[in-house]
């Protein structure tokens, strides 16, 4: 039987929080406060959009790893990979796009603690692209050798560093749901806002 390698579990961006508003805002005009509420409605929309795609290239790879493993022949299994790899390329793009929409933040005009949390998620972004540009390598490892009779080395060390980019990644969003939580008439939990829209 061919085992693949196993993989850690998988880590996707949270749903940011959003500022606390006392009206509605246009497309990035307003008040400063407006603006960065904007900024982070946009950037939720790209990570809602990033988070189904990378579910979807991780279902994808779970299903060639059990067909893979209960005996496949893993040359067959070459057009799915291609596919989770396709998938997660499209996922980081729109991680990107929130990333740079986040990024307008910092040259607002809003309070201090709100331009620390947009700069934490931007730097928790910034580790989860990187881990995930890691793990776009290995499916292209994948592609060309589904089995990983020649390349399991080289995709065991690439999995090490997608796991520990996940896990800065990880660390990083939870410094800023610190942030979030320690200023609520600031910052709300992006669940809160979504019920009171």
């Amino acid at each position: 039987m061919t085992y693949m390698i196993n993989r850690l579990a998988p880590f996707v961006v949270i749903l940011l929080s959003v500022f606390v508003l006392a009206g509605c805002s246009g497309i990035f005009g307003g008040t400063p406060r407006e603006q960065a509420d904007e900024a982070i409605s946009e950037a939720n929309k790209s990570i809602s959009e990033h988070n189904k795609l990378f579910d979807k290239a991780r279902s994808t790879y779970a299903e060639v790893k059990q067909k893979i493993e209960s005996g496949d022949d893993p040359s067959k299994e070459k057009d799915n990979i291609t596919e989770a790899k396709n998938d997660l390329e499209k996922a980081r793009k729109k991680l990107q796009d929130a990333r740079g929409t986040l990024g307008t933040v910092q040259d607002l005009d809003v309070d201090p603690s709100i331009k620390k949390y947009a700069s934490l998620l931007s730097k928790a972004m910034d580790a989860q692209l990187a881990a995930e540009a890691k793990e776009i390598e290995f499916y292209g490892i994948l592609e060309g050798d589904p089995a990983l009779k020649n390349n399991r080395e080289k995709a065991m060390n690439l999995l090490s560093d997608v796991g520990a980019g996940y896990q800065k990644a990880e660390k990083t969003y939870g410094e800023a749901q610190k942030v979030a939580n320690a200023h609520p008439k600031l910052i709300e939990s992006a669940n809160k806002a979504q019920k009171g829209s």
